[in-house]
C-alpha cells in the first residue's frame, strides 16, 4: 500500500469551506481505482488550523494513476481557494496499516 500526504494551511475563517469542499471531493475519490481510505487530521480550529489529508491506495501505480487521470488537480482546485500558500504533498510506503470492515 502507498499513501500521499498532503499538508494544508487553511484561511482564518475558512474552516467550515474548507471542510465543505474536502466532503465534496469524496464522491470523485470514491471512483478512484485503488482508493482504500482517507483521513482528514486537523491542528487545532480556526484561526491557524493545519490540516493533514492522507489517502490510502493499493499500489504506487494507482496513487500515480490519481494524479495522470487530473483527480489530484480536481481536488486541489476545490481545496486552495480555502488555503494559504499551496499544499506540501509527498508519497509514502505505508509500512503497516489496518482497516477495520464496515
Amino acid at each position: 500500500m502507498n499513501a500521499r500526504v498532503t499538508q494544508l494551511r487553511v484561511r482564518r475563517g475558512k474552516s467550515q469551506e474548507f471542510l465543505d469542499a474536502l466532503e465534496s471531493t469524496l464522491p470523485l475519490l470514491r471512483k478512484q481505482a485503488g482508493f482504500r481510505a482517507l483521513i482528514a487530521l486537523r491542528t487545532a480550529p480556526d484561526p491557524t488550523m493545519e490540516v493533514m489529508v492522507i489517502s490510502v491506495w493499493d499500489s504506487l501505480d494507482d496513487l500515480k494513476g490519481s494524479e495522470k487521470n487530473l483527480f489530484l488537480t480536481q481536488v486541489l482546485s476545490r481545496l486552495i481557494p480555502h488555503c494559504e500558500g499551496f499544499p506540501t504533498i509527498r508519497e509514502h510506503e505505508v509500512l503497516v496499516g489496518e482497516f477495520a470492515a464496515d
